[in-house]
């Protein structure tokens, strides 16, 4: 009796490939973050709380988190807009904004902080104009903004690109030859396909604003209590060699941070269930 052939896959087995996927997580990941814990819980809860909670750090995490998540949902606006023009539309000049908007993942975040500074300034390019009306950009949290919207943008529009790729116009003149006005094709038709990526776009654009760093201190003017943000208070903290103080700031950072990815990816999880049913 002929015996079935074995199936070789290219990979190895499955018990080596979990055992040095939980190496490599825990090498370069779970150690790390554990050692922050670990130096943290040599502090008491009193010093802990006193570290964490003063005016001046709070103001920070409402501005650090409070800009992500702003920046980050203008972000998942603008970038289905421009994921959309680049897929549906030819036109002249395509790949050179193709390539620029794949810019602030290779430039340096302090060039970028010092062009944007060079532009939104008092004497720059549009901040001479835009401050006699009133809007002052550099040095402000609203500096803060701009410079997270700059760095956020590619990874919405690199992760909703290939779906918008994948969605065929067929689709859309099925639901047109079926009376749904434009409105109700992009409700229906359009965002149930895209909701899973475009989720996905903004958890990781909101994960690289929170934790922005060159990119911001030179625009925001880092005045404590209106433009300063939490990894610039860290490194404060670090300079004054303050490290258990450091450590519990950057604790409540990766335990806030991990809480709202976490709601994020449910929602994206729930999109998704959502979309099969």
């Amino acid at each position: 009796m002929a015996t079935p052939a074995k199936h070789h896959s290219v990979l190895p087995g499955f018990n080596i490939t979990l055992g040095y996927t939980l190496f490599y997580l825990g090498l370069i990941v779970l150690i790390p973050l554990s050692a922050a814990f670990l130096k943290t819980s040599t502090m008491g809860w009193e010093d802990f709380w006193h570290a964490v909670s003063s005016p001046r750090v709070v103001a920070s995490y409402r501005l650090s988190f409070g800009g992500a998540l702003i920046a980050a949902a203008v972000n998942a606006f603008f970038g289905l807009l421009v994921a959309w023009v680049l897929v549906r539309y030819t036109f002249p000049g395509k790949r050179l904004i193709d390539a620029l908007v794949d810019l602030p993942f290779a430039l340096p975040t302090a060039v970028a902080g010092i062009a944007l500074t060079a532009v939104y300034a008092g004497n720059g390019w549009l901040g001479r104009y835009l401050e006699p009306l009133g809007i002052k950009v550099a040095f402000t949290p609203l500096g803060v903004l701009v410079a997270m919207l700059f760095i956020g943008l590619p990874f919405v529009v690199r992760t909703v690109q290939p779906v918008l790729e994948d969605l065929e116009k067929e689709v859309e003149e099925a639901a047109a030859s079926l009376g749904a006005d434009r409105w109700q094709t992009f409700r229906r038709v359009i965002l149930p396909a895209v909701a899973p990526a475009l989720m996905t776009g903004y958890a990781l654009a909101f994960a690289r604003a929170v934790g922005e760093y060159g990119s911001i201190i030179f625009i925001a003017g880092n005045v404590p209590m209106v433009s300063e943000i939490t990894p610039l208070l860290i490194i404060t903290k670090l300079e004054q060699y303050d490290y258990t103080g450091a450590t519990a700031i950057a604790v409540v950072m990766l335990v806030a941070s991990f809480v709202l990815l976490l709601l994020i990816n449910l929602l994206q999880g729930w999109a998704q269930s959502s979309r099969a049913k």
